[in-house]
Order: C-alpha cells, then sequence, then structure tokens
C-alpha cells in the first residue's frame, strides 16, 4: 500500500528518506523554520511561507526560491531544472542524491531561499547567529 499524507496525496519522499532526512538538516538549522507535509511532499517553511520542498514526483530533488540576479546562469547547469507548477512562480529545483551531489551547492541555494521568504525578524536571529559564528565567542 502507498504511504498518503492527511490529504491523501501519495507521499513520493516521506519522512524517513534518506534524501529528506538530509535536506531537514539544513533547513531546520534556519531560525523558525518547520518541517509540513504538503501535497505528499516534505516542505519547509520560513514563517507561513516555503522556502524548500523534497522531490518532484518520484524524481530526487530540492525546489528552492532563487535569487533573480543567479537564475540564469542556475537554469544553465545540467542538474537544475524548471519544475512543473512551482516553475511558475519563479522556483528551480537542483538534482541531488541523499548520498552524493553537490551539497555545498544545495546548502548555498536553501540560504538564499529562505532569506527571500524569511520574516525581518528571522533574518535578524540569522544574521547574529551567523555573525557570532564569524567573530567566535566574546
Amino acid at each position: 500500500m502507498d504511504v498518503v499524507d492527511a490529504a491523501g496525496h501519495p507521499m513520493h519522499f516521506p519522512p524517513e528518506h534518506p534524501l529528506v532526512v538530509r535536506v531537514r538538516a539544513l533547513c531546520l538549522a534556519y531560525p523558525e523554520a518547520v518541517e509540513a507535509i504538503s501535497h505528499g511532499r516534505c516542505t519547509f517553511r520560513a514563517g507561513k511561507r516555503q522556502f524548500a520542498l523534497v522531490g518532484v514526483r518520484d524524481a530526487g530533488a530540492v525546489l528552492f526560491i532563487p535569487d533573480g540576479s543567479e537564475r540564469f546562469a542556475l537554469v544553465e547547469r545540467d542538474d537544475v531544472f524548471v519544475p512543473p507548477y512551482e516553475g511558475a512562480y519563479g522556483w528551480l529545483a537542483l538534482r541531488v542524491e541523499a548520498d552524493s551531489g553537490d551539497w555545498s551547492l544545495l546548502s548555498e541555494l536553501l540560504d538564499t531561499s529562505y532569506r527571500q521568504v524569511a520574516l525581518q525578524r528571522q533574518l535578524r536571529a540569522l544574521d547574529a547567529r551567523d555573525e557570532g559564528a564569524i567573530t567566535g565567542p566574546a
């Protein structure tokens, strides 16, 4: 029997999938980030707005909101594509596997995506955390 979410959508990448587990570790490190199941996928939100989704149908990919100035360069990559539905709203997707792939690039893309939708207080908390990491303890 297929696993479905609360609304009856088939879960293509359930919460325990290795790709979700790895993306979760990156996304939930952001201030006030939460995980929610929506339309059969694990999504990650800053406040009420999504900044990452795992999976496009059965493809191992992570969806993100790119910086407008980087969009053209990103779509030129072989591992980036415009996902169905979300692509019409500016989202892109990076093909990645749980045990391989360019996780440093994904980390940067998720950071940009979070910053696109986060509330000002979340951005202040993120910047304060990043500043503390750069300067170290007093």
